[in-house]
């Protein structure tokens, strides 16, 4: 039973029946000794000067987790405000995936550290406001812990208030395709240069073997298709990504399997879909995962769950990888006999209890799950009730789209219409953006006032632009009509002014 969550209740009458036990946090003492095993167990293969800093980084950590606790506390509208050691976990297990080939610097294990810390707590803010907050008690922290190297590069604040971020975001970005798509993977910092060519590089892979998607890759979105691609490469990694329709969750998600070379699994949604075709479905998956060992990306939208009972099954699946009662007894001795030879191979005794762990262990390997959910919907209730959603997925909050990428997209969008001078066509593509901010920053006002809510989604955008699109393409076709109209009745006056001129010498004659 967790006392900070729900009505903490237990009848007297019932809890005389039991024992109780309460388990409070690890003391840090204890944390400390638990993460320092961990970390110095990995980095002994290192330089000495890079494996000094384990105690460093482990004591900044649980600074840091204490600083992040006391300062974003759970509330009704930020329910998943829930901080404890899966996040600390996180964090090394971003960690674990360095190689002493590539940091042979105490300098470059710091900054991923700090990277692997701001992907497990500042992915999940919800605001720009809370993401300042936590870079500020980053920062101080760094000095303390850290003080030999300069890190502010990486703190300072360089956007305008439109899009409020960090220099750091683009900075430190680590992920596993940093010799490019298709070339040994290794898990490293992206230099700036390099990510937006590899990842248009993906785009394209994507485009040429599936349909088509015309993705605007701006800063933003970059940052997004590294983050899930960080999400799913550790086994049972899922990927919770909340955002308003149109942030691009969906695509970017898309984008990032093809990246990480997985094949992308969705439900189709019908009138007649049940929890039985569910059922089907995930058998289906379970045999490419399990098995075949293929490696899946299973997409999920919020607009799929037609039946609530269908997140019954996800909630299992995020929580164990296995799901109680998916098989039939004879569907699950095939199973178990499919897999006996993989097992066998691995030196391993083919008990039917080895096999079945082989096939679970599989599964969490080579599936994985990118939940897309919206904030305004039904989310916190669904999380109440199946906590699996926020406590065993990783969480990545898309913050509305900075100036930069409004004008990005619209500048895409707009390339390709003529709009008279180039002039003209800037000044139009500015409006663009300037338009939505406004409509926003009215939306703010009208919920003070009026205690109403206007929202305003990356998808009203793009219906801007594709209004905007479709009016000018209907008055440039009538404007040409009318043209075409009046030049016919020129050539027709023309010609009847001919001909009256050879009536009236025929007159004349006659």
């Amino acid at each position: 039973m967790n006392p900070s969550a729900g009505s903490f209740f237990v009848n007297p009458r019932y809890q005389r029946h039991f024992w109780t036990v309460s388990i409070p946090f690890p003391d840090n003492d204890s944390l400390h000794l638990i993460y320092v095993t961990f970390l110095l167990g990995h980095l002994k293969r290192f330089k000495p000067s890079v494996s000094e800093q384990a105690n460093g980084i482990v004591r900044a950590t649980l600074l840091l987790h204490q600083s992040v606790s006391s300062s974003f506390k759970k509330t009704a509208i930020n329910f998943h405000y829930e901080f404890n050691l899966r996040h600390i976990s996180n964090i090394y297990q971003g960690m674990l995936l360095s190689s002493p080939e590539k940091y042979q610097d105490p300098e470059k294990i710091i900054r991923l550290w700090i990277h692997e810390a701001e992907r497990t707590y500042g992915d999940r803010l919800v605001s720009f406001d809370h993401l300042k907050i936590y870079k500020d008690n980053m920062f101080d922290i760094v000095k303390k812990s850290f003080n030999r190297y300069n890190f502010s590069r990486y703190f300072q604040a360089d956007k305008s208030a439109k899009g409020a971020s960090s220099k750091q975001g683009i900075d430190l970005i680590y992920c596993n395709f940093v010799n490019g798509i298709n070339a040994d993977r290794l898990y490293d910092h992206m230099p700036n240069e390099k990510l937006q060519m590899f990842v248009e590089e993906g785009l394209k892979e994507y485009n040429d073997n599936n349909a088509f998607m015309g993705l605007v890759l701006f800063e933003d979105a970059l940052k997004h298709v590294c983050r899930i691609c960080r999400i799913v490469l550790p086994p049972s990694g899922h990927a919770l990504l909340v955002g308003v329709g149109g942030s691009g969750k969906q695509s970017l998600s898309k984008l990032a399997s093809s990246i990480m070379q997985m094949q992308t699994f969705q439900i189709t949604i019908s009138a007649t879909y049940s929890k039985n075709d569910l059922k089907t479905d995930l058998i289906s998956l379970f045999s490419k995962c399990g098995p075949k060992e293929e490696q899946i990306m299973f997409l999920f939208t919020e607009g799929q769950i037609t039946n609530e009972e269908f997140l019954v099954y996800i909630n299992d699946l995020l929580s164990s990888g296995e799901i109680s009662d998916l098989y039939t007894i004879d569907e699950k001795e095939a199973m178990i006999n499919n897999v006996r030879s993989k097992v066998k191979g691995e030196g391993k005794p083919d008990t039917r209890e080895n096999c079945w762990n082989w096939f679970v262990d599989s599964i969490k390997k080579n599936l994985h799950m990118s939940i897309c959910f919206s904030p305004v919907g039904d989310m916190r209730r669904r999380a109440r009730q199946f906590p699996a959603l926020v406590n065993c997925t990783v969480i990545d909050w898309f913050h509305p789209w900075p100036y930069e990428a409004l004008y990005n997209v619209a500048k895409s969008f707009l390339q390709t219409s003529e709009l008279g001078e180039e002039s003209v066509k800037e000044n139009v593509i500015k409006f663009m953006p300037f338009s939505f901010n406004l409509v926003n920053n009215l939306g703010i006002q009208l919920l003070h006032q009026e205690r109403r809510y206007a929202y305003t989604t990356p998808k009203s955008f793009l219906e801007l632009i594709n209004l905007f699109t479709s009016m000018l393409d209907k008055k440039k076709g009538e404007l040409l009509a009318n043209i075409e109209r009046y030049e016919n009745g020129l050539i027709k006056l023309r010609e009847t002014e001919e001909q009256v001129a050879v009536i009236e010498v025929e007159v004349r004659e006659k």
